[in-house]
């Protein structure tokens, strides 16, 4: 697996836009995780899951730096239509 899409530091809806890019970029079936530090990218990736039919496989909160909350999400791109 490649190194994750690092969206640390931009906020709404700009790690929403920049992990579409990228799905879009891949083949089916394949594994995009990232990492934002925007607190409202939780609900944003799963309102994005859901309207895509791209599949949000896990989402865990992690630390980054002392206090610095990090978000590590992974998304599975959807089956070709």
């Amino acid at each position: 697996m490649s190194d994750p899409l690092d969206l640390r530091g931009l906020a709404c809806p700009l790690p929403v836009l920049k992990a579409n890019k990228a799905l879009r970029g891949m083949a089916p079936g394949e594994t995009l995780v990232l990492l934002a530090t925007d607190p409202a990218a939780v609900k944003d990736f799963h309102a994005y899951a859901q309207e895509t039919g791209h599949e949000l496989l896990a989402w865990a909160e992690e630390e980054d730096e002392p206090g610095q909350r990090v978000f590590r999400f992974a998304l599975r791109r959807r089956e070709a239509p």
